[in-house]
């Protein structure tokens, strides 16, 4: 089966549906953003029904890019790239069915290139090459949001006793057994597996989510307070999502040498 690609509108921002024989996806060039994957019934990822859709403003959910730095390290937070516009090339159908999507953009010296693939899994890898004369300290992460069923009733495998820093109480502390939630959980987490499994008994699946280049991933959740905080996040809509996003932060920020690259990836798929 031929790959069907779509060109849409959602709410003035352009995106590309995608339909493969495995897989469905929705990906803008627009913070080089994947909005939707679905294989069977459910979407593996959550987007916000408050979120905006408007140049200039982060799209809550999917999968943001967050480069060339994560959090509140400069203006705007999580960095430049979800906020831009990304240069797209033709899809690409591969042999195997699956279609390849590659962007660019180029800001504050830094090249970044963007190539997703949409088939059985769903697979990104972010290359950042240093094109300035001078050495660039480099944070980022793809922020995946996923879908699930319900927060207190899931878990994460793959980051037993693994040491993470709690970013809320600013501690680090050691991983006992599987990630489960009963309030506001905002990590990072080092070393480790580089694949994490989400165990979701509500929607009778298992997500598996693998990491590249990235020694570090970040796990959150907002809970109650911080979802009511929050105008692109619905009071009522923290039980059905959970981040987990390879990552290079914290202790794993890299620097890069001019005319250095490096590669951060992850790939989604249902086990």
């Amino acid at each position: 089966m031929k790959a069907n690609i779509e060109k849409i509108n959602i709410e003035g921002i352009p995106a590309f549906r995608i339909e493969t024989e495995d897989a469905t996806a929705v990906v803008s060039p627009y913070g080089a953003h994947v909005l939707s994957y679905t294989v069977g019934e459910d979407d593996l990822l959550w987007v916000s029904g408050k979120s905006n859709f408007v140049e200039g403003k982060a799209i809550r959910g999917g999968i943001p890019v967050c480069w060339p730095w994560f959090g509140s390290a400069a203006a705007p937070a999580h960095g430049l790239a979800r906020i831009n516009m990304w240069n797209m090339e033709v899809p690409r159908d591969e042999a195997d069915g699956s279609v390849t999507l590659t962007m660019t953009l180029e800001k504050n010296g830094l090249a970044a290139k963007m190539v997703i693939n949409i088939g059985r899994a769903l697979t990104l890898n972010l290359t950042t090459v240093n094109e300035s004369g001078e050495p660039v300290k480099l944070t980022e992460a793809l922020h995946t949001y996923f879908n699930i069923s319900d927060i207190s009733k899931i878990r994460i495998l793959g980051f037993e006793d693994c040491d993470y820093f709690c970013s809320l109480a600013k501690v680090t502390e050691k991983q006992s057994g599987a990630i489960t939630f009963d309030k506001e959980t905002d990590r990072i987490y080092y070393a480790g597996s580089r694949i994490a499994v989400i165990d979701d008994p509500g929607l009778e699946r298992q997500i598996r989510v693998e990491r590249f280049g990235s020694d570090s991933a970040v796990v959150w959740n907002p809970w109650i307070a911080k979802a009511a905080a929050m105008p692109d996040f619905g009071d009522d809509e923290y039980p059905g999502m959970l981040c987990i996003e390879a990552a290079n932060a914290g202790d794993d920020a890299r620097t890069l040498a001019p005319g250095a690259s490096h590669t951060l990836g992850t790939r989604i798929s249902l086990i």
